[in-house]
């Protein structure tokens, strides 16, 4: 089965990537405006419109024990236990994750806010049922003070890089149209030992890498 839209979730800028085996029937997003009514002497009543509120995402699915063609979104599904464990540590690890639902707009960082799990429900024996809550993400670049020899106070804003995707020495960055076995051959590489060196990046299924994964060579 093939869905235009697929439900990732990815952490790490993209090093650790899981797709739900099994789309949500549907997506709850929260959006508001911080507004704040104030009461003025003689004037009455005004509103001030404050800034956007950081968004909400929630939705429930399941991760099935099996494959079956009628519900899932590909074949090499995950471990239901192993997929949760993956959740539960990025959630633990305090820093964010990213939530990307193709087909959309929707391509936002997050946090993991809560995580609810149901193993095992009644006539669905292995297949673990879930409920995930996401908050909006948003980076902060942290302004600098440096203290002169004059007392005087220099505000300094770092320059804000995108995450390096540099090659390093024993390493390759998946670039558009690479296959695994084709970067295997020309690196002299046998295509099962470099999918085994790289499952925490690509997960079980070889033929699924993305541009910008970064795998090891040596």
């Amino acid at each position: 089965m093939s869905n235009a839209i697929q439900f990732w979730l990815s952490y790490n800028n993209g090093a650790e990537r899981l797709q739900l085996p099994v789309n949500p029937e549907s997506i709850s997003i929260s959006s508001s405006y911080g507004y704040e009514d104030v009461q003025v002497s003689q004037l009455g009543e005004f509103t001030v419109i404050g800034d956007a509120n950081l968004r909400d995402f929630s939705f429930s699915s399941f991760f099935p024990r099996a494959y079956s063609p009628s519900y899932c979104e590909y074949e090499a599904i995950p471990d239901p236990w192993t997929a949760v464990e993956t959740l539960e540590r990025w959630r633990d690890s305090r820093k964010p994750c990213r939530l990307t639902i193709t087909g959309t707009p929707i391509n936002y960082a997050v946090t993991i806010r809560s995580l609810d799990i149901e193993p095992e429900k009644a006539g669905s024996p292995g297949d673990i049922y879930f409920s995930l809550a996401l908050k909006e993400y948003k980076f902060v670049s942290i302004r600098k003070v440096d203290m002169s020899a004059t007392g005087n106070a220099k505000v300094t804003s770092p320059s804000v890089r995108p995450p390096s995707t540099k090659e390093t020495p024993g390493t390759y960055v998946v670039k558009k149209g690479d296959t695994l076995s084709g970067i295997a051959a020309k690196n002299k590489l046998n295509t099962r030992d470099l999918h085994d060196k790289n499952t925490k990046v690509i997960g079980k299924d070889p033929n699924k890498i993305y541009p910008g994964q970064k795998l090891v060579l040596a």
